[in-house]
């Protein structure tokens, strides 16, 4: 069988949107390959038949089930290891994210599979699945393809893979009944949320203004507060200003933050270095404010405009605020 499992993460009775993406991006490649595309979900009485069975609007045509405690990684690891060999899948494949890199190196380890993270894009190629993934600091692609003698585990980096409400109808459900390893039970959720930061949740924005050393303090980013504010967007940083601190690690974007692709993303006082641009290259439209003409994000903006951000932000949040009034 060359079926897909994708594991989905749930809180509070909605599914995470890097998930859905997964699962959207499983149903295309399983229509490719001839396979079946499914996901499994782990957690308790919240999972409910209704809500799980909405899975087959992106296109899942089976859903499993298992009791277990969430947001841990170890008990997914039981369940996933459990599902594939039991049905026989040959890939498994995650939206990205922390966990999904902890399921899945898991999994990878329980079943001898091979591991790719990072991954941008997957495709296929003589019937099998072949990720690409950036190395080299985003300057080169490589193509990475599974030899069959375990499950290829495919761990997409954030955002990697787009929402497609492409299902016929609902999914099936099916409860797996999982016996938990005796480590998976070891630790216990205390409380779930955003590490060495704020509430701040750039991710699912779809306008972000970015700020970057050139606001030139941390108060520099009232600025780019009232924009974002007038803009009904949210406020992100690079990693310069985040260990300068200047603003939350929860805001920041790049290699070693967040990878988000906004409609719009504006960014002020940034450079574009490359380490920046990988986690925010797929945004819709980059606009650019900097007053270094020679600005390396200006080669790969939409617009870019030259100029004091200090005296551009005032006045375009004041526009913003005028049109809208």
């Amino acid at each position: 069988m060359s079926g897909i499992l994708t594991y989905v993460l749930h809180y509070e009775g909605e599914f995470n949107k890097n998930s859905l993406g997964a699962v959207s991006e499983a149903a295309k490649l399983a229509g490719e390959i001839g396979g079946e595309a499914a996901a499994i979900v782990v957690g308790g009485d919240d999972l409910t038949d209704e809500l799980c069975a909405t899975l087959g609007k992106y296109g899942a045509s089976k859903v499993y089930r298992a009791k277990g405690p969430e947001g841990l990684g170890a008990p997914v690891v039981d369940a996933m290891a459990k599902v594939i060999e039991d049905n026989d899948f040959s890939y498994a494949l995650f939206g990205g994210g922390l966990l999904g890199f902890e399921i899945g190196a898991g999994v990878g380890a329980r079943l001898n599979g091979g591991v790719t993270m990072e991954v941008t894009a997957v495709k296929v190629q003589d019937g099998k699945l072949v990720a690409e993934r950036p190395i080299l600091q985003d300057s080169a692609i490589v193509d990475v393809d599974y030899d069959g003698s375990g499950p290829g585990i495919i761990i997409g980096r954030l955002n990697a893979f787009e929402i497609a409400e492409t299902g016929g109808g609902d999914a099936t459900v099916e409860d797996v009944d999982v016996e938990l390893s005796e480590w998976s039970t070891k630790a216990t959720m205390v409380q779930r949320g955003e590490q060495r930061g704020a509430d701040v949740n750039i991710e699912d924005a779809d306008i972000l203004v970015a700020g970057g050393r050139g606001l030139g303090k941390a108060e520099g980013f009232k600025l780019a507060e009232d924009l974002a504010e007038a803009l009904g967007g949210a406020v992100a940083a690079t990693r310069a200003v985040v260990d300068a601190g200047w603003y939350p690690y929860a805001a920041q974007i790049g290699q070693t933050g967040k990878t988000v692709a906004p409609k719009l993303y504006l960014a002020a006082g940034i450079s574009g270095a490359i380490q920046h641009k990988v986690g925010m290259q797929s945004s819709e439209n980059i606009v650019a404010i900097n007053k270094d003409q020679n600005a390396p994000i200006f080669e790969f903006s939409d617009l870019g405009v030259v100029g004091d951000l200090n005296k551009i932000l005032p006045k375009l949040t004041a526009a913003v605020k005028a049109r809208k009034g």
